[in-house]
């Protein structure tokens, strides 16, 4: 069992979003994102995963692939389906979330294993 603590002790950029790993393995991957309000994340889609979103920290608008939005807070799931096409931005406060993704064939080794929390 592996255990990851602080998971809204995010770092925060002022130009943009930042994006943080937390784990990393060949089975997924986790990554924490931070977001100072105002900021957003384009649209996008994850080609070959869905794309599981829990928010930890602030008040979101997420829009889907159907072009719905969502403004969702902490404790909040939302899941994306692989391909579907995704964006982000925080409302009037900083926003932390944490998003999992299923491991990508031929991930590097030294590109796995990493963590913030603790064994």
């Amino acid at each position: 069992m592996r255990v990851l603590e602080s998971l809204s002790e995010a770092s925060f950029r002022e130009a943009s979003p930042n994006s943080e790993p937390l784990w990393v393995d060949a089975n997924g991957r986790v990554l924490r994102f931070s977001l100072r309000a105002g900021q957003k994340i384009a649209e996008h889609k994850a080609p070959s995963s869905p794309f599981y979103v829990v928010v930890v920290k602030g008040r979101g608008v997420f829009t889907g692939g159907d072009g719905s939005e969502r403004s969702v807070g902490p404790d909040t799931l939302l899941v994306f389906d692989p391909g579907e096409n995704h964006s982000v931005r925080a409302e009037d406060e900083e926003l932390v979330f944490v998003g999992i993704l299923r491991g990508v064939p031929g991930t590097r080794a030294e590109k796995t294993g990493g963590t913030l929390g603790r064994e």
